[in-house]
């Protein structure tokens, strides 16, 4: 029989811009750069051209590397026996993380005003957790975190 879970949480990065979104955003600019090309065009600017043509590749280029970076997903699953982050990057590679709940500490450190690091502590190894939340969500997130190993020690002890 499985052991219950205490927390299962995927945290993956938020994109307020849907890639419907962004190839609409491209195509405008684009449209615009089409327009201002014409314009220099007629005025006898040619030089200028090539410009227009490297910010829209910039801004695709932007538009990849987000969409690459969205596709970071962390998972944090919280039990009696153990407390487990397992990460999957953009290619699909798999990275665990696995320490027993009895001797996990969860620390939050807090180095400037707007940034908060959530950490999973034992012994000598640290492992920083959420990075792709709010510092907000962070301190909400290691506070959760906290509860559930507090419960999964409980249940382990009683």
């Amino acid at each position: 029989m499985a052991s219950p879970l205490y927390m299962d949480r995927v945290i993956a990065p938020h994109r307020s811009l849907t890639p419907q979104g962004a190839a609409v955003l491209l195509a405008v600019v684009m449209a615009f750069n089409i327009l201002v090309a014409v314009f220099l065009l007629v005025v006898g600017a040619p030089p200028v051209l090539p410009f227009l043509g490297l910010d829209v590749l910039a801004l695709w280029l932007a538009f990849r590397a987000s969409d690459r970076a969205a596709k970071r997903v962390e998972r944090v699953q919280v039990t009696a026996e153990a407390v487990t982050v397992s990460r999957e990057d953009e290619k699909g590679a798999r990275t665990v993380w696995t320490s027993p709940t009895a001797f996990t500490r969860v620390g939050v450190d807090l180095p400037g005003e707007h940034d908060a690091r959530v950490r999973l502590m034992i012994h000598r190894k640290r492992l920083t957790l959420a990075r792709s939340l709010s510092p907000d969500e962070r301190i909400s997130f290691a506070n959760a975190l906290q509860d559930a190993i507090r419960a999964a020690r409980a249940e382990r002890w009683s």
